[in-house]
């Protein structure tokens, strides 16, 4: 079977191409892909070509197909995994294998699978991991985004407190605690937001800051804080670019106690020593972001950690136990990823797109395989919308659902867009 693909050969040598899949396996799956949501480790793979610690040394001649937070539907089932995989089923699968110990992974290392492709061949090994995960949901896209989603989970469920007493870690944000989301009204820190509203276990105060002020009325206006004081959570949105003692501001919500559970989402070194100093007794600092600098530090208060039993935590990702919740949410409707998405496009974009990711602004950009259509803020429908039916009928949809894609917009798009196969 033909698939077309964005294949990287090398440093900032993406190609979109149109090539022939090897024979299926009988112990592999043929799939087609619907939906894939770009990522910043894709950037990364793409400037870094064979140096990047997933990518193969023989890219030049052997290409691999980038893209690793897709969804789609299964095709054809070998013959070995026939009892337990349907044809026709929609499926997401988590990324990092950890196969025998390789750091091989869909979207960086193989030449017939990866997120940015319209038909790819899911190896066995995906499966023996237990790595290809079912999704009953409806529409492809939410499951595009169980993966970042799934970092975030994985980021909770990593936090931890102790127990006076003993020596006993108890995994998870403080129920009912104070929790502090610092600088959070981006992409993923709207989904932190989200999750701690509607996952399995709340604080009771959650307060959310951000230097970007239409960032910020933007997270206040998904998130109401009258639904939030419904599910018995504080709900408070903090501005502080002009703020003067913003510390003790934020101490102040806390009632002077600090905060049990707090997330640092820039690696900015300001807004960590920030985070440490606002913490409560047993409080757990976790630092989420990514930095680039290998080199990055910022001071800790030892007294605190010593006498206050305050503490870090970090992670990077999510795991397949954290991404089946993230699709058992989403399917259930308790969470909305599309609260990160700002800009749709066809799997012609894709090249442009993931070489420039740093420089286009917004949040996730979601690729649909099967169709041509240039990159698009959803912010821009309206505009687009004067020269194109398409854009016009979008933006009044994407209106309707305050502004966020939504599965009424992906059928729109996926029926009336133009096919690219």
């Amino acid at each position: 079977m033909k698939t077309r693909a964005v294949r990287l050969y090398g440093k900032e040598d993406l190609r979109l191409e149109e090539f022939e899949l090897p024979p299926l396996g009988e112990d592999e799956i043929l799939a087609e892909v619907v939906s894939d949501s770009l990522c910043m480790s894709s950037y990364k793979a793409a400037k870094q070509g064979v140096e990047h610690k997933r990518v193969p040394k023989d890219l030049a001649t052997n290409p691999t197909i980038i893209g690793h937070e897709f969804c789609g539907r299964i095709l054809e089932v070998g013959a070995k995994w026939r009892s337990r995989f349907k044809e026709g089923s929609k499926f997401a699968i988590q990324p990092a294998l950890n196969y025998r110990g390789s750091l091989a992974a869909p979207g960086y290392s193989y030449r017939a699978i990866g997120g940015d492709a319209t038909y790819v061949i899911i190896p066995n090994e995906v499966m023996e991991c237990g790595c290809l995960l079912e999704y009953r949901g409806r529409g492809f896209f939410p499951a595009s985004l169980s993966e970042p989603m799934s970092c975030i989970i994985g980021a909770f469920r990593a936090s931890y407190h102790t127990r006076p007493g003993d020596y006993t870690h108890q995994m998870g944000i403080r129920e009912a605690g104070s929790m502090a989301l610092l600088a959070a009204a981006g992409p993923m820190g709207l989904g932190f937001i989200d999750y701690a509203l509607h996952g399995p276990r709340q604080p009771s105060l959650l307060v959310v800051t951000d230097i970007d002020e239409a960032r910020m009325e933007r997270a206040a206006s998904l998130f109401s804080a009258k639904e939030a004081e419904g599910r018995g959570v504080k709900l408070r949105f903090v501005d502080t670019l002009a703020l003067a003692g913003v510390e003790k501001h934020l101490m102040s919500l806390s009632e002077g106690r600090g905060y049990d559970d707090v997330f640092v989402l820039a690696p900015v070194k300001q807004v960590v020593e920030s985070g440490d100093r606002i913490l409560g007794r047993d409080g757990c600092l976790n630092f989420f972001a990514g930095p680039t600098d290998a080199a990055f530090r910022a001071e800790v208060n030892f007294y605190n950690v010593h006498y206050a039993a305050s503490h870090l935590v970090g992670t990077s990702g999510g795991n397949t136990e954290d991404m089946v919740e993230a699709l058992e949410l989403m399917a259930a409707g308790r969470i909305n990823p599309s609260f990160m998405i700002t800009h749709v496009g066809g799997l012609n974009a894709v090249r442009d797109t993931t070489l420039h990711l740093p420089e286009i602004p917004g949040g996730k950009k979601l690729i649909y395989t099967h169709i041509e259509l240039e990159l698009a803020a959803l912010d821009d429908f309206e505009t687009l919308g004067r020269g194109d039916p398409l854009f016009r009928e979008l933006a009044v949809i994407t209106a309707r659902h305050g502004g966020l894609w939504s599965l009424e917009a992906e059928e729109c798009l996926l029926s009336k867009a133009r096919k690219a196969d």
